[in-house]
Order: C-alpha cells, then sequence, then structure tokens
C-alpha cells in the first residue's frame, strides 16, 4: 500500500519502535493494517509491554509530557495532523501498547501487484 503522508512520517514510526523498545518492556511487536468500512486504513503497532494506562492515552500526545524529551509523540501526532491521519493509543495497561495510525481513505491506496 501506499499513504499520501508528510515526508517526515517515517520519523512517526521510528518514534513508535523506539519508544516501545526504550519505555515498555516488550519482547514482541506486531505491526498491522486492516481497512474499516467507511475506506480507513489502520496501521496498529502493538507490543506486549507495560501498556499506557487509561489517565495517560491522551497526555501522552501532549508536549512537556513523559520521561524523556516529550516530544516525540506529540511532534509525531502533529506530523500526521498534516495530511489529516489521526493517532491514537488503544491497548490495555499491563497488557500492552497498542497505537493506531488512521489514514483517511483519500490518503492511501493499496498497490497492484506485479
Amino acid at each position: 500500500m501506499e499513504i499520501h503522508a508528510d515526508p517526515l512520517a517515517p520519523k512517526v514510526a521510528y518514534n513508535l519502535l523506539e519508544n516501545a523498545l526504550r519505555h515498555g518492556g516488550i519482547t514482541t511487536i506486531h505491526i498491522t493494517t486492516a481497512e474499516r468500512t467507511d475506506g480507513t486504513l489502520v496501521v496498529a503497532l502493538e507490543d506486549d509491554g507495560a501498556g499506557v494506562g487509561d489517565g495517560e492515552k491522551e497526555k501522552i500526545f501532549r508536549y512537556g509530557y513523559g520521561k524523556n524529551t516529550s516530544f516525540g509523540l506529540a511532534f509525531s501526532r502533529d506530523i500526521l495532523s498534516v495530511t489529516e491521519i489521526v493517532i491514537r493509543e488503544t491497548g490495555a495497561a499491563g497488557r500492552g501498547a497498542r497505537f493506531e495510525v488512521l489514514v483517511p481513505p483519500r490518503a492511501w491506496r493499496a498497490l497492484q501487484g506485479d
């Protein structure tokens, strides 16, 4: 598939993977894609680490919030929002983090096989 996104979008993927490795105490990461009935593409990055508490799911996307630079997730959300892509955390604390990147129908397409 091909996603129309800001040229800095690969930094978002890097940031999500780095955060999982740094903060999650993980052993596995799964990246999946699915198309919703409305045509939205859901790219999910899910790990088996500590997860994010319910009270922090939105706070982690704020500038100045966090354990290190507190810049990565807030900046990631801003990068994606340029092309109306949404990122959210939907995992369960104690069972792992799950970040969903919601790509609107007009911003992605399936590539045809050779």
